[in-house]
């Protein structure tokens, strides 16, 4: 009986874990982050709906792009100077923890001007996603080194997307383990 109240103890923590991972999306979804293609972040980012805890992931070339977090009126200006974070590894995967709007640009001369910027406005809530299936992550560019301000960032395969466009994450994995860990007891 000590057992069982074990298992279930864990399949709930693992649960309550899984639950809180969000969901993930591709910022420009195929285009990835760039200058190139005339990309439409802002229609891009209409076609979503964001929630805390979701992660949105960066992918582009590392030797012509980064990626900087700002403030509003920084975002609005173009300004690269006052950077809240700094990312630069070529795949960012950057966890949306706060509700409300966050700001992201490239900080190379010239391409915020382009378009190259997003906002995304995150909503209160925590995403739980019911399914996932791995996908292929884009390979890293050859020369690319991650800078020390993104030390903590990671780079993930990212699931396949619902029809709202994210990746479904952690809900299907606590489901999965709490399957197994039930086997095991009957």
């Amino acid at each position: 009986m000590e057992r069982m109240n074990m298992v279930v103890a864990l399949v709930v923590l693992l649960d309550l874990v899984g639950t809180s991972t969000g969901a993930v999306y591709k910022v420009g979804d195929s285009a990835g982050w760039t200058i190139m293609g005339n990309v439409n972040y802002d229609k891009w980012v209409s076609m979503k709906k964001f929630l805390v805890n979701d992660v949105v992931v960066f992918t582009y070339n590392s030797n012509f792009h980064n990626v900087l977090e700002v403030s509003k009126a920084d975002y609005q200006s173009c300004n690269n100077e006052s950077p809240i974070a700094t990312y630069a590894t070529g795949n960012d995967s950057i966890p949306l923890k706060t509700a409300g709007p966050h700001y992201f640009l490239c900080g190379i001369p010239g391409h915020c001007a382009s378009g190259q910027k997003v906002e995304i406005n995150v909503q209160k809530g925590s995403s739980a996603a019911p399914s996932m299936a791995p996908v292929e992550a884009p390979a890293p560019d050859s020369g690319a080194e991650s800078s020390s301000a993104n030390a903590n960032a990671t780079a993930t395969s990212a699931p396949t997307p619902n029809s709202n466009g994210a990746a479904s994450t952690g809900f299907s994995v606590g489901v999965g383990i709490m399957l197994l860990l039930a086997s095991l007891c009957f």
